[in-house]
């Protein structure tokens, strides 16, 4: 008998590859990223064992505590930060993470710019997180400066900027998302976009994106939070 998680990535990566088609790219265009935060190590092995290496976490503490001991045994992983990183967490992501996809405040650019020049580190990609909703209770750059914000990243701070990444508003089409997402990573010449969640993938795809961010729909649904 099948495990669940690994029917449900088998699902995802063949719907994705028949999207990818359908849009005219090849059908590997898109990687998929298993969002593992609150996890447990069993579940994130199990999606190892299925194949899968890409993994998604919010929490910099909750991933050293969880990847270390999978990264022995699978040494090809691939870890991606996708929560907010505050700066006195920097150099324990830095060591953690493969890519960052959060980068979305000047404070935080200038931090990497100066942890970066002093020496090797395993993070190799950063993207830059645009709020394209605008909303004030989630992070990201504002639309309208997130050209000047990657320009510095990139051209004073030298930092290795891959592409963009968001998160569109629950209530928004989130098709008008992605596709502003896109439109800014065109204009620096950026070619990785990490859009589309459970709910929205599908959409993503067509609108270009490299990378999507899926959860629930491969670990199930996460419990809800109990008050003590």
């Amino acid at each position: 008998m099948t495990d669940p998680i690994h029917a449900h990535l088998d699902e995802i990566r063949a719907e994705l590859a028949t999207l990818a088609l359908g849009a005219g790219r090849p059908a590997d265009a898109v990687q998929l990223v298993a969002v593992s935060k609150t996890k447990p190590v069993e579940a994130v092995w199990a999606a190892l064992a299925a194949g899968q290496r890409r993994f998604g976490e919010n929490r910099v503490q909750e991933a050293m505590g969880k990847f270390p001991d999978l990264r022995g045994e699978f040494p090809d992983l691939s870890l991606h930060l996708i929560g907010p990183l505050q700066t006195n967490k920097l150099k324990e992501a830095l060591d953690t993470f493969d890519v960052i996809e959060t980068v979305d405040r000047p404070k935080l650019a200038e931090a990497l710019g100066q942890a970066f020049a002093k020496g090797p580190v395993r993070t190799r990609t950063l993207l830059v997180q645009v709020n394209t909703g605008e909303e004030p209770q989630k992070a990201g750059v504002p639309p309208r400066e997130a050209d000047d914000f990657i320009r510095d990243c990139i051209e004073r701070l030298k930092l290795p900027i891959a592409g963009l990444m968001c998160i569109p508003p629950v209530d928004d089409e989130p098709s008008l998302h992605f596709a502003l997402l896109r439109s800014i990573a065109q204009r620096h010449g950026l070619g990785t976009l990490s859009m589309g969640m459970s709910a929205d993938w599908r959409l993503a795809v067509p609108l270009g994106a490299t990378h999507v961010r899926i959860g629930s729909a491969i670990f199930g649904e996460r419990p809800p939070l109990t008050s003590v």
